[in-house]
C-alpha cells in the first residue's frame, strides 16, 4: 500500500521546489513565494480525481475526521455512530468534539452494519461515520437510506481506501462528507497529512476556518483576516503538500500495481474451500490495498497468522487481538482514561461498553485475516508469497 515505496524524482522535484522557493507555510507570505502553493495546487487535484466540488488538506487523517465533524456542527453530547472495526482516531475525534461515541456492528463487508444503525439511532444522534477500512466498503446505499431516513449527515471515512470506488464515484465522495489520511503508510503519502472532501459549500467553508485557526482566508492580508468563528491549527506544511502533489498523480500507476499483487494473492488463496473473502457491496470495486480473507473459525485464524509469521509472510493482520482496530482491546475507550476531565454523559457511554456484545464482529473479525498489498513485490515475490500463504493455511486447517 505504502506510496514511500516508489519514492523518485517527481517527490524530490517537488520538494526543491519549496526549498528553492524559501515558503513552507501554506498560507501568507504572498509576495515571497512567487505564485508557488502547493497545498491549493493539491487540493485542486484533489478535487478532479476524488470528483468533489471542494478540498480542504489538513495536518492529518485524524485531524481530516475531526475537522469534518466539526464542519457538519457536532459537538458537545451529539452522539456520532461508528463501527467496533476501525483505528483509534474514529473514536478520538468524536470525543475531542465532545461528542459520544456510539459503537455498533460490522457485517462480512468489514464495515458497518446498516440494521445496526438503525437500531441504534436515538433523538441524539447527528451522524453516522461509516469508516471504509482495509481498502473496500460498507453497504453504502443502504447506509444513505438510514442516514436520509433520519435527517443524520454520513462521514465516510476512506483513509485506507483512496482509489476504490461505489456505484462509479470515488469512496470518500459518496457521503455528505468524505476524509483521507496521507500518513506514511497509506497508498498516496504526505508523510504526514490528510484532506476532508465535500460538495456542500458550507461545510467546506467552516473546514477551510477551522483548520486555521477560524481564519476566514478573505483578502491577500493575512493579518487582516477576521475570525467568523472559533479554529484551531490543524494545517498541513507546503513541504508535505509537496509530496502529495507528486504522489497524487501516480495514483492510477499505484493502483494498477496493487490490483496486479491482489489477484496473484487472491488466485492463489481461491484453491482453498475454507478461505472465503469478505464481501464487496455490489456496485463496489476495491482500492486493493489489502487482500482480506475469512477462515473457518478464530482459532484457524490464530493458528494461520503465527504460521505466516513463522513462514516469513509479514504485513499481514489478525485484527482480533489488534490493539489498535478493534473494540475487543480498547481498553482505555471502555475505561474513560483521558488527561482531562470528561462529561458525565460520555463517561456513562464509555463504562457502557464494558458490558456491550458485539458476537456479530466478533464473528468476523475473528476469521478474519488482512494482508497488505506492497508496491515493491515482484511477480515473482508476489507468486511466492501466495505459494507460502497457501502451504500456511492448508497446515492450519
Amino acid at each position: 500500500m505504502p506510496g514511500f515505496e516508489r519514492f523518485g524524482t517527481e517527490e524530490r522535484k517537488e520538494l526543491q521546489d519549496v526549498l528553492d522557493n524559501g515558503v513552507l507555510m501554506r498560507y501568507g507570505f504572498d509576495g515571497m513565494r512567487n505564485g508557488h502553493w502547493k497545498a491549493k495546487s493539491l487540493e485542486i487535484e484533489l478535487q478532479k480525481t476524488l470528483e468533489s466540488k471542494y478540498a480542504q488538506l489538513v495536518s492529518s487523517g485524524t485531524a481530516a475526521v475531526t475537522v469534518a465533524l466539526a464542519s457538519a456542527g457536532v459537538g458537545a453530547g451529539d452522539e456520532v455512530i461508528m463501527p467496533t472495526f476501525t483505528f483509534v482516531a474514529s473514536f478520538e475525534a468524536i470525543l475531542m468534539l465532545g461528542a459520544i461515541p456510539v459503537l455498533v456492528d460490522i457485517d462480512d463487508t468489514l464495515g458497518l452494519d446498516p440494521s445496526a444503525v438503525e437500531a441504534a439511532v436515538t433523538e441524539k444522534t447527528k451522524a453516522v461515520m461509516v469508516v471504509q477500512m482495509c481498502g473496500s466498503m460498507a453497504n453504502m446505499n443502504a447506509l444513505q437510506t438510514v442516514c436520509d431516513t433520519h435527517g443524520l449527515v454520513l462521514i465516510e471515512d476512506a483513509c485506507q481506501a483512496i482509489g476504490g470506488t461505489y456505484n462509479s464515484k470515488p469512496l470518500g465522495s459518496v457521503g455528505d462528507l468524505g476524509c483521507f489520511s496521507f500518513d506514511f503508510v497509506k497508498t498516496i503519502t504526505c508523510g504526514e497529512g490528510g484532506a476532508v472532501i465535500t460538495n456542500n459549500e458550507k461545510y467546506y467553508l467552516n473546514a477551510d476556518h477551522y483548520s486555521d485557526h477560524g481564519h476566514d482566508h478573505v483578502g491577500n492580508d493575512r493579518g487582516a483576516e477576521t475570525h467568523p468563528f472559533l479554529g484551531y491549527n490543524f494545517r498541513i506544511s507546503e513541504l508535505h503538500a509537496a509530496v502529495g502533489l507528486a504522489q497524487i498523480k501516480r495514483l492510477p500507476e499505484f493502483l494498477a500495481i496493487q490490483k496486479k499483487n491482489y489477484t496473484i494473492l487472491r488466485a492463489g488463496l481461491s484453491q482453498i474451500p475454507e478461505v472465503t473473502f469478505r464481501t464487496v457491496p455490489s456496485g463496489g470495486e476495491e482500492s486493493y490495498s489489502f487482500l482480506n480473507f475469512f477462515l473457518p473459525n478464530l482459532e484457524t485464524a490464530r493458528k494461520t497468522i503465527e504460521a505466516f509469521k513463522n513462514n516469513g509472510v509479514d504485513a499481514c493482520w489478525h485484527y482480533y487481538d489488534n490493539s489498535w482496530h478493534y473494540v475487543r482491546e480498547w481498553n482505555h475507550l471502555k475505561t474513560a482514561k483521558s488527561l482531562f476531565p470528561l462529561s458525565a454523559e460520555i463517561k456513562t457511554a464509555l463504562n457502557a461498553l464494558n458490558m456491550a456484545s458485539f458476537k456479530q464482529s466478533d464473528h468476523y473479525i475473528g476469521r478474519n485475516i488482512s494482508c497488505l498489498i506492497k508496491l515493491s513485490w515482484t511477480e515473482e515475490e508476489v507468486s511466492s508469497r501466495a505459494d507460502k500463504m497457501v502451504e500456511a493455511i492448508k497446515a492450519s486447517l
